[in-house]
């Protein structure tokens, strides 16, 4: 008998990892090939053009403030620690007193970074003049 068993504990595994593999690369080329031949060829230049109303944009006149950029990413920042809190929460008698504390701690720190973005501003919305 060969070296390699098929009684290996992750040949079925390897064998589902290969079938996926497999299939997607299939379905892809398949998708790929079928869409190409269905295609309609007609390439008129209305077809081709963007669907707009009017002239042709050039310039964007107004410019989208960065206050939206600072708002999601302070949103993202303070989300984040729902999911930290939420195994917290899960093992709460488990970790006893000391899971407590860091938990504490942990909401300390974020207290501490929503107080300094709301001395600096962060929170409060720009008006455009």
């Amino acid at each position: 008998m060969s070296q390699y068993s098929l009684a290996h504990p992750y040949f079925g595994v390897f064998a589902i990892f290969v079938f996926t593999f497999v299939a997607f690369f299939a379905t892809t080329f398949l998708s790929r090939f079928v869409g190409r031949k269905l295609a309609n060829k007609n390439t008129q230049k209305l077809k081709l053009s963007p669907y707009e109303c009017g002239l042709a944009p050039t310039k964007q006149p107004n410019r989208i403030s960065s206050q939206f950029y600072l708002m999601a990413l302070l949103f993202i920042l303070f989300d984040v620690e729902v999911i930290f809190m939420f195994p917290w929460a899960v093992d709460f008698k488990i970790l006893g007193v000391f899971g407590f504390v860091e938990m504490i701690l942990f909401v300390l720190l974020l207290v501490i970074g929503y107080v300094y973005a709301w001395r600096k501003g962060a929170l409060q919305w720009q008006s455009i003049k």
